[in-house]
């Protein structure tokens, strides 16, 4: 079943990269179950954020808070490839927990989905639901 993406979620996410190029965007996955409903972008605090990324561990924190209170769930994270291909890079699939995560990599104005696991990273269909 693909996962369902919100078309405000699509928009930000294509726009965050753009307006970061040549950096890197990154920031958090929230929703439900399968179905990815905002975002929490995240600074990316990496000394390289033009080939790396790392989300800003208070923004980490504060979306779990917020879930714990009712908030929608962390269902995963997002980042950009901003010279790059919208697929894991070996960086990505050495550093990703195998937790079932749902990974978004923009590249070259195009959105693809990934769940991490313990075989690495699985490719994921998506659905862009109306806002």
């Amino acid at each position: 079943m693909p996962v369902e993406v919100s078309s405000d979620v699509v928009e930000r996410l294509l726009a965050e990269a753009a307006s970061l190029y040549p950096a890197e965007c990154c920031g958090i996955l929230l929703g439900d179950g399968d179905r990815v409903t905002s975002v929490a972008p995240a600074a990316n605090i990496h000394p390289e954020p033009a080939s790396h990324f790392e989300i800003d561990p208070q923004t980490l924190v504060d979306a779990h808070r917020q879930a714990r209170s009712g908030g929608p769930h962390v269902l995963g994270y997002y980042h950009s490839h901003p010279n790059g291909l919208a697929r894991p890079s070996a960086t990505d699939r050495a550093t990703a927990a195998p937790d079932g995560s749902i990974w978004a990599i923009i590249a070259a104005g195009r959105i693809t989905l990934w769940r991490s696991g313990d075989a690495g990273f699985e490719a994921l269909p998506y659905e862009i639901a109306p806002r």
